[in-house]
């Protein structure tokens, strides 16, 4: 069979590695991975392996925002794992270069690696340049927000076309610290991504990193260095710091723990509210801050981030890396560009501690995420606007329906409830495109991106779906955000409302959606599927 497909005896003889790529016309996230793999491939070959591409799916969220096909999103994680799981399994590969851009994408493959637990590395494809209108930089935050602003009347029909039209210039993942960026920078931390992941997806040395990818795994065959020997506990910790320090996205939480999951590594909730405790926030990247993952790289890239993360002493030392170096050896070869303006000292953080917090309390027993800006309030109180689903509440935002003070509630949109856990970009970035940026709250069981200002809380569990106490809220019930004391609550006994709470009935109940809505795990546990062993 293989032979039939042009592979000689000689081929046969090497170690076969596979290609796993996620290339796709359907986003510019990932629609120039097709070239990146023929340099891989080339460089498999020239390190002495047999090459095997195979392709895997990608959803991309900038397009299924806002829309049902959101919730195809995080179940495409698990798809991308599990179909790059089949593919190696089914054809007893040696080696797996993966090649991921959009978001899912980066974390599905990552999933996998740690699943086989093969010589193997994930290269993303890098960053898009930031679009460019009336003297700024943009990103596809700025066009979400747009939205809001125009419903909002603060700009016209043809301002929000020219911004639209001007985000995105190119091939990449979205240019800001968002879900993409932030886990390659993790992955890069973690040592299952070589530090040139970092590198700007149009960027000339993208060729030559592709082909030394190739190197690398075949250096990884040689040594039988796998997969869970670099996946250690010390390296999610240093991947969440990482998050931490570049003011990351919350969807890091829900992708490290269920990568940690896949590696038999320990590591949660717990361990993200610590870590953030103490690390402090010194990069200046939107969605909170001035710059793009594109500045990041020409300032020093990920070696860079190491590097801070060592001045701070949050850096494991010794730790594997897919390079052959260790952690440290990739921070001593950071090369800081003078007067970069990007990443601060750690003697001048932009906050003390990073932005991540998890709250526990009444309504959300298991924890929840809170994204935490610098100029946010410690605490924050306000009355219930609950709604039943994102378009409800996307719905009362445009309307202008949703008043200083609120907390924004939208349930049934968790792993099982949505099904799929749908991020509320959409709706946050519309509530900043209104003005209410800094003066409303959103507590969800969906997920959520792109806070500016003021307080975004989410991922509370459990979720509504499965009985979790964010179902018994009701539209002008109080609810206090404490963020020093770590608390999530509402003055109201909730549980005496139990009685007369009736679960709806599931949204989908044929398809992959509704498989994944009958096996997914709680998103306090990554919002796996996979049945995985207790970490040691």
């Amino acid at each position: 069979m293989l032979r039939a497909t042009g592979l000689t005896d000689a081929d046969l003889e090497r170690p076969l590695i596979a290609v796993a790529n996620t290339w796709s016309e359907v986003t510019p996230c990932n629609m120039h991975l097709r070239e990146l793999a023929e340099d891989v491939k080339s460089g498999i070959r020239a390190a002495g392996g047999t090459a095997i591409e195979c392709n895997t799916i990608v959803v991309t969220d900038g397009i299924a925002m806002g829309t049902a096909g959101m919730k195809a999103s995080l179940v495409s994680r698990e798809t991308v794992a599990d179909s790059i799981e089949l593919f190696v399994d089914g054809h007893a590969f040696d080696g797996v270069v993966a090649i991921s851009g959009c978001d899912k994408t980066v974390a599905g493959t990552v999933q996998s690696l740690a699943r086989l637990d093969l010589p193997s590395l994930m290269l993303y494809g890098g960053s898009i340049l930031p679009g460019h209108h009336a003297g700024r930089d943009l990103t596809i935050q700025d066009v979400f927000e747009a939205v809001g602003a125009h419903a909002a009347g603060r700009i016209d029909d043809a301002e929000l076309r020219a911004i639209e039209c001007a985000a995105c210039p190119g091939a990449g993942a979205c240019g800001g610290q968002f879900t993409a960026n932030t886990m390659a920078t993790a992955a890069c931390m973690l040592g299952i991504s070589p530090m040139e992941s970092g590198r700007p997806a149009d960027d000339d040395g993208r060729a030559e990193e592709a082909r030394s990818c190739g190197a690398m795994v075949m250096d990884l065959v040689n040594s039988n260095t796998t997969a869970r020997q670099i996946l250690t506990a010390e390296a999610f910790a240093d991947a969440m710091a990482s998050v931490a320090l570049t003011g990351g996205s919350t969807n890091a939480v829900l992708h490290l723990i269920a990568i940690a999951r896949e590696a038999g590594v320990r590591f949660g909730l717990e361990d993200v509210d610590r870590i953030n405790r103490e690390t402090p926030l010194l990069a200046d990247l939107k969605p909170t801050g001035r710059f793009t993952a594109t500045d990041l790289f020409a300032a020093g890239g990920m070696r860079l981030v190491a590097r801070r993360l060592r001045d701070l002493g949050l850096l494991r030392s010794g730790g594997l890396t897919v390079s052959g170096r260790t952690i440290d050896e990739e921070a001593d070869r950071a090369v800081e560009t003078p007067g970069q303006e990007v990443m601060r000292e750690a003697s001048a953080p932009i906050a003390a501690q990073g932005h991540l917090a998890i709250l526990r309390g009444n309504l959300s027993p298991e924890g929840c995420v809170l994204k935490l800006c610098p100029d946010a309030p410690a605490i924050f109180e306000g009355p219930a606007r609950i709604f039943d689903s994102e378009e409800a509440a996307f719905a009362a935002v445009q309307a202008a329906e949703i008043e200083q003070g609120d907390v924004v509630v939208i349930r049934y949109e968790g792993p099982r409830g949505g099904p799929g856990m749908r991020e509320m970009l959409a709706v946050t970035a519309a509530l900043v495109g209104a003005g209410l940026g800094d003066s409303v709250a959103l507590v969800t069981d969906g997920r959520f991106s792109g806070a500016t200002h003021g307080v975004m809380v989410g991922h509370v569990c459990p979720e509504a779906i499965s009985g979790g106490p964010i179902a018994l809220l009701q539209d002008g019930d109080v609810i206090r955000i404490d963020v020093a004391q770590r608390r999530l609550e509402t003055n109201i006994d909730l549980e005496t409302r139990r009685p007369d709470w009736v679960a709806p009935a599931p949204s989908v109940q044929t398809g992959v959606l509704a498989r994944y809505a009958a096996t997914v795990s709680s998103a306090s546990d990554g919002a796996v599927t996979c049945p995985v062993p207790p970490p040691a």
